[in-house]
């Protein structure tokens, strides 16, 4: 069969216009700033972002209608909640026009992802306004709800009300190790356990479409009890570029819920998940960002009872500015751990 060139139209690089910029302090090097975009890294002329060419490229099967596929399953088997929320994303965007961006999102998964079908995206174009436009899209499989999204459009504002909270001092990513070179050193240890080992050698087989970099291992590995909160650096891995912020949004929709909901576990090192499932997930976006640069994640559980947890979650691009916030509620069911965690 012969190939079929993609359709612009179909894909999310076709996706136009920027988040939101009004009303928040934006670096010099903001993409809304430059006059053209800046040349092409050669590490990144050949690799295009699996984010982009696969996981968010959506197939459009008629009006506001889209198909979407997966790339990377974790081990419970369930689809990734970011993927949905993501493509959501993707196919609420493709219904609103090019002045207007998104602002916020607020999903309800209801029931858990099958990765063996595509996931299918109806969108409803719940209001069409001056200012804000408002999108729902119900994520689809086996004829029944995985996921409702509700997702805001806005027209960029200038307001003379800007401020936000100071980004965290932490290492830049380049003093850091990434997540598989840090389990490179930890499978180099000689008394690590059989167990361990297989673990860890299973985390290296996952093909991960995102870059991580854990400002404190000891903590993000849980090796003892911590305060609920964890930072790391992130990224999209393969090369996007600057200008379709539509496209950043959507891929830090699925970056936002990559390691969040395992921070209401890290006080407890005496107790490993049984369970674990987000229930819901919200967003806002605040400045211009790339996500396929470095950004810092800053992951934080106010609270936990009745087996659910509270996460809140900041993006900090690495010049201080707050690019976007997240809240998510899980269902964490734990069981007491049988031995010290090796990692």
């Amino acid at each position: 069969m012969a190939e079929k060139e993609e359709d612009p139209n179909h894909s999310v690089s076709g996706l136009k216009n920027n988040c939101n910029t009004a009303g928040r302090p934006v670096s010099p090097k903001s993409p809304e700033d430059e006059t053209s975009e800046s040349p092409v890294p050669e590490y990144a002329q050949d690799l295009k972002s699996v984010l982009v060419t696969s996981v968010l490229n959506l197939e459009k099967l008629d009006v506001d209608l889209y198909r979407g596929t997966h790339h990377w399953v974790p081990r419970t088997q369930r689809l990734f909640g970011g993927q949905i929320v993501g493509q959501a994303l993707v196919a609420a965007a493709k219904s609103v026009g090019d002045n207007f961006y998104a602002h916020s999102l607020h999903c309800y998964f209801v029931r858990a992802g099958d990765p063996k079908v595509p996931v299918l995206y109806q969108v409803e174009r719940t209001r069409d306004g001056r200012s804000f436009t408002v999108r729902s899209v119900k994520a689809i499989q086996h004829g029944q709800p995985i996921l409702i999204c509700q997702a805001s459009f806005h027209m960029q504002q200038e307001s003379p009300l800007q401020h936000q909270f100071t980004m965290p001092t932490v290492p830049p990513p380049e003093d850091l190790l990434t997540v598989e070179e840090l389990i490179h050193l930890y499978l180099s240890k000689p008394d690590l356990a059989e167990n361990a080992k297989q673990g860890l050698n299973k985390l290296l087989a996952n093909e991960v479409p995102i870059e991580i970099k854990p400002v404190n291992p000891p903590q993000f590995y849980r090796r003892g009890a911590t305060e609920p909160k964890k930072l790391f650096w992130v990224r999209a891995r393969g090369y996007i570029g600057e200008g379709n912020m539509k496209l950043h949004c959507c891929v830090a929709a699925y970056v936002s819920d990559f390691a969040l909901l395992g921070t209401v576990l890290l006080p407890y090192p005496n107790y490993r998940a049984k369970f674990s499932a987000s229930l819901d997930h919200a967003m806002w976006f605040h400045s211009t960002f790339r996500t396929d640069e470095w950004m810092l994640y800053e992951c934080v559980s106010p609270w936990a009872g009745g087996s659910r947890g509270l996460v809140q979650g900041r993006l900090w691009r690495r010049d201080g500015v707050l690019a976007a916030s997240c809240s998510q509620e899980g269902v964490v069911r734990v069981k007491p751990a049988t031995e010290p965690s090796k990692l």
